[in-house]
């Protein structure tokens, strides 16, 4: 989760984080004695006296002395900012990241010092300070006095699910593992050098954070058995929710070789790169948990997000249901870390439909930005609203980035959407313009983390309507002055050059050349975004009739239909243009009637333009119905493909369920071809199933659906089949398609086929289940047709 981050800055907390700012102070005179009595009187209801009672009484007389005292307060109590005077025993001390573990018997704590003073294992201190509030209560102290020195506290067998439950936080652990990786990690200026060890358990990773700078010694632990003897603590994310578990090893001698590695890694063969895969091992017993919240991001086949209250998750998924942005849900799957960032993986959702209620926050860009491990107040995951000025935006292949600067500080918002599909037009927003944004706030690379500190941000868009403009872009400018200031002028000279009658007849023409340009851009669109053939072309002969001053305009295209508005029967001179393809093919003609008011060669020019926009149009229809075809079809037999069969296959499927219709499936595998491949080669081949695929598709119903699946294997979907009986019949009739051999080339092949079939639902509830039943059944088939010939 951490690796490779290096220096103080990202060494993990405790489980008893140390918090950036402090909180709580003490409540004098009666508001403190009223303090008491009230929660005395609540927790008298609770039946929770005797604790509640502690704190009061250490508020009020004096200071807690014993550790046990300072352990069994909550939050809440801690947050009172308790004093307290104890002795205890340290256990590991690292005083430039202010790390103190201190033990008392079967109760340990974590301390914050005042100095950066370091402590040996086994002093004995004495603590004055007081409580405070964090992932459980720590100490804040204000003076440190060792006392004397002994031994420490015996370790505790710790195994991986009582560190990452805090069962055992703060205190003296003994763990085993093997070593994955070890690293240096720790300062180089005089200071503790440290290094860092991942080891793996039976349950998972954790992690060691020893005070030592013998690389050859911790290098040589490489996939060693070790046992480890430390402090406890855990790894937290910047809402102090714990993802993962650390031990703090006060020295090397504290890490205990169980068993060594019989070969170094310098020794290990090479293996290609492409062949790594092999020494891959992995048991995961991890269990399936659940979680509730509302969906505030979605996308589709990647993630969902869900958030309840000031808790978020990125759930990853492959579904590509129907989920609300909005509602309520439940999603279960396995939990997971990465960089610091808690997950759920292999996510599967369910939309309770029922509203949730998720507000934005109104965030500024420190909010969003500042990370740390000390206090719940990150924002990772959250929903939220951001306001910043338009600095730029950015289409790319599969999504929209638009870049913000708030208060001088850059951030980016990201719409995203599948590779070919545009996602419709960016947003109408003008550069400079501001802007709110609402969305996902995420952090996009998880190794600039640095805890106490600002990291880069982004917000993901969910819908159009998450960008709001709220200003327009500031007008005055120097740069707009200047230009303004020059049009003036030019102005100026052309009207005292041409007069009022010139500058009319210029503001005309730019009328009617915008107004041109703007159809000619829509055309390019519609033609773009595939809208039907007829559509556009209606909209090219308006653009040549309007060039014309209104006279009429028409399409004929080959072989087809006449698109357009034909001049009446006194109409004078007609110019026609021929549409030629790339390829020098005739797609068409363009006709246009010759204007009295038009001037003299626009006839041309215009019907030019039409030609280009025609020719593109037609071409580009051509090309997107091939293309769409080809996707759909197999190209030697002209029978349905494999993801055409699939969608279909999902969508009878879907029918059947909602009006409890039965249909069959009827798998197809044809015998001995690869001997015809083999002795004929791949022409006779392909001529064979080309005939067999014709001979099957004159057997079939109209309705029913021929898809080869790939090789010589073909499938046949049969809707509306009333029972078995329909599907075995049309079995029969395809099995008559081999009844008479297959002439190719002047020779005669006699076919055979395996057939299998299934029933929806009898043989299976799901699109799988019914294609693993045909399939079955066909190699049942094959079986028996091979022992029979045995």
């Amino acid at each position: 989760m951490h690796q490779g981050l290096t220096g103080p800055t990202h060494r993990h907390r405790p489980c008893f984080p140390i918090c950036e700012h402090k909180s709580g102070r003490r409540a004098p005179g009666f508001a403190a004695l009223r303090f008491v009595l009230r929660r005395l009187w609540a927790l008298c209801v609770c039946g929770l006296v005797g604790g509640w009672a502690l704190a009061g009484w250490a508020a009020a007389q004096g200071p807690l002395t014993a550790l046990q005292q300072i352990t069994a307060l909550d939050n809440a109590q801690a947050k009172q900012a308790l004093p307290v005077d104890f002795e205890a025993t340290v256990i590991f001390s690292r005083g430039y990241e202010n790390l103190l573990f201190v033990q008392e018997g079967e109760d340990a704590i974590f301390v914050r010092p005042p100095s950066h003073v370091n402590y040996a294992p086994g002093d004995r201190i004495r603590v004055h300070g007081k409580t405070q509030n964090s992932f459980r209560p720590i100490v804040v102290s204000d003076s440190i006095t060792v006392t004397g020195n002994g031994e420490r506290p015996k370790p505790v067998e710790a195994s991986f699910w009582d560190l990452v439950r805090a069962d055992l936080d703060c205190h003296m652990v003994k763990a085993r593992g093997r070593v994955r990786s070890a690293d240096l990690g720790g300062p180089e200026d005089g200071r503790i050098q440290t290094a860092r060890l991942q080891l793996v358990t039976d349950g998972g990773h954790f992690e060691v954070d020893i005070n030592s700078a013998d690389k050859t010694a911790l290098e040589s632990l490489l996939d060693t058995e070790v046992e480890v003897t430390g402090a406890a603590a855990g790894k937290f994310d910047d809402k102090m929710q714990q993802t993962g578990a650390v031990i703090y090893v006060a020295r090397l001698e504290d890490l205990r070789v169980l068993k060594r590695e019989g070969t170094s890694k310098t020794a290990l063969p090479v293996t290609p790169m492409d062949r790594i895969l092999e020494g891959h091992r992995v048991t995961d017993t991890s269990q399936r948990v659940r979680v509730h919240g509302t969906i505030t991001y979605y996308e589709p086949g990647a993630a969902v997000v869900l958030q309840d209250g000031t808790k978020s998750l990125w759930i990853e998924t492959h579904t590509r249901d129907d989920l609300t942005i909005g509602n309520q849900a439940d999603a279960t799957g396995y939990p997971a870390e990465h960089e610091r960032i808690l997950t759920l993986a292999d996510g599967e959702i369910e939309d309770l439909h029922i509203p949730g209620v998720v507000k934005p926050l109104n965030a500024t860009w420190e909010q969003l930005a500042f990370w740390s491990t000390n206090s719940p107040v990150g924002h990772e995951n959250d929903l939220v609203s951001i306001e910043g000025r338009l600095v730029t935006k950015v289409r790319e292949p599969s999504q929209d980035e638009y870049v913000l600067d708030a208060g001088g500080r850059l951030f980016s918002a990201v719409a995203r959407h599948p590779g070919r599909d545009a996602g419709g037009p960016m947003a109408l927003l003008p550069v400079g313009a501001r802007v709110q944004v609402t969305g996902i706030c995420t952090i996009p690379d998880l190794s600039s983390i640095t805890p106490g500190g600002y990291v880069p941000f982004k917000i993901l868009l969910r819908s159009p309507d998450d960008l709001v403009m709220v200003a327009n872009p500031p007008l005055l400018s120097v740069r707009n002055l200047i230009i303004v200031a020059g049009v003036l002028l030019l102005v100026a000279v052309l009207a005292m050059v041409w007069g009022w009658s010139q500058e009319r007849k210029v503001h005309r023409q730019a009328d009617a050349m915008a107004q041109q340009e703007q159809r000619r851009s829509a055309i390019l669109e519609s033609i773009n975004h595939a809208r039907p053939l007829a559509e556009v072309l209606e909209q090219i002969t308006e653009l040549v009739s309007s060039s014309l001053n209104g006279a009429a305009c028409w399409i004929e295209v080959a072989g087809g239909a006449t698109l357009g508005r034909k001049p009446g029967s006194s109409s004078g001179l007609v110019v026609t243009r021929e549409l030629t393809g790339q390829a020098g093919t005739t797609l068409g003609n363009i006709h246009a009637a010759s204007g009295k008011a038009a001037k003299p060669g626009t006839e041309a020019q215009a019907l030019e333009m039409g030609v280009r926009l025609a020719v593109l149009a037609i071409e580009t229809n051509r090309l997107y119905a091939d293309l769409t075809y080809r996707s759909e079809f197999d190209a030697l037999t002209d029978a349905h493909n494999r993801f055409s069969l699939d969608r279909e296959l999902d969508q009878q499927m879907e029918r059947a369920r909602s009006d409890a219709s039965i249909f069959g499936l009827i798998y197809i595998d044809l015998d001995d071809f690869k001997r015809v491949n083999d002795d004929f080669g791949h022409h006779v081949g392909d001529l064979y199933l080309q005939e067999i695929a014709a001979r099957m598709k004159r057997q079939l119903r109209p309705a029913d659906m021929l898809a080869r699946l790939g090789g010589d294997e073909f499938a046949i979907l049969v809707p509306d089949a009333h029972n078995r009986r329909v599907v075995e019949e049309i079995t029969r009739r395809l099995v008559s398609c081999f009844s008479s051999p297959v002439e190719i080339d002047e020779r005669s092949f006699a076919g055979s086929a395996s057939i299998g079939i299934a029933v929806y639902p009898e043989d299976g509830a799901t699109s799988d289940e019914l294609l693993k039943a045909a399939d079955a059944a066909m190699y049942e088939k094959k079986k028996t047709r091979a022992a029979a010939k045995a």
